[in-house]
C-alpha cells in the first residue's frame, strides 16, 4: 500500500514543481519588464555580457549569441566578430534606444531578423545584439517553423542573459 501512495505523488509533486519552474521565469520576465519601463532618460537595462544558446530543431542547428552594444558601429563590429561565412544563414537585430536593424540573411523575409528583434523587446532589454547563426540540417521548416525557430531561440538566449541597470551619468 505504502507503495502505490509514493507511486502516485510522484507525478503530483513533478507537476507542482514544474509549475515552480514556470512560475518563477513568469516572474523574472515580469521583474526585467517592470526595470526596464521604470528606468529614466538616464538609465537603461542591458545585458550584463555575452551570452550563446544552442538548439537544434529538425536537423537544423541554431546557435544564438547576444551581446551588449552602445550604437551602430559597435553592433557591426559584434557582427562581423560573430558571424560564421561557413554557416547558411546569419541572422540578426539590434537594438539600441529607439533606433533597430534586423537582418534576414537569406531566409524568407520577415522569418528571421523581425522574430530576433521581437524576441529583444520582449525581454526589456536595451543596448543588444542577437546574431542567430543556423546550420541547415536538410529538412526545411516553412515560414512559420522558421520565425518560431529564430523568434525562440534568441528568447530562450536572452532570458538566459545575466541582466544589469546602467545609468548614464553627465560630465
Amino acid at each position: 500500500m505504502a507503495v502505490a501512495t509514493s507511486w502516485w505523488l510522484k507525478p503530483q509533486h513533478c507537476y507542482f514543481l514544474e509549475l515552480n519552474c514556470r512560475l518563477s521565469k513568469s516572474l523574472l520576465l515580469i521583474n526585467r519588464a517592470m526595470l526596464s519601463t521604470s528606468n529614466s532618460s538616464d538609465s537603461y537595462t542591458t545585458i550584463r555580457e555575452r551570452v550563446t544558446f544552442n538548439r537544434e530543431i529538425k536537423k537544423s542547428k541554431f546557435i544564438a549569441i547576444a551581446g551588449p552594444i552602445s550604437d551602430e558601429r559597435s553592433a557591426h563590429s559584434f557582427l562581423s566578430e560573430i558571424q560564421d561565412p561557413r554557416a547558411t544563414h546569419n541572422c540578426w537585430a539590434y537594438k539600441v534606444g529607439d533606433q533597430y536593424r534586423c537582418n534576414d540573411d537569406g531566409e524568407p523575409s520577415g522569418t528571421a531578423g523581425k522574430p530576433i528583434y521581437s524576441a529583444i523587446v520582449s525581454s526589456g532589454v536595451d543596448r543588444v545584439m542577437v546574431v542567430v547563426i543556423r546550420y541547415f540540417g536538410g529538412i526545411k521548416l516553412g515560414t512559420g517553423g522558421l520565425v518560431r525557430a529564430y523568434g525562440g531561440v534568441a528568447s530562450e538566449c536572452l532570458k538566459n542573459a545575466p541582466i544589469c541597470i546602467v545609468k548614464l551619468t553627465q560630465t
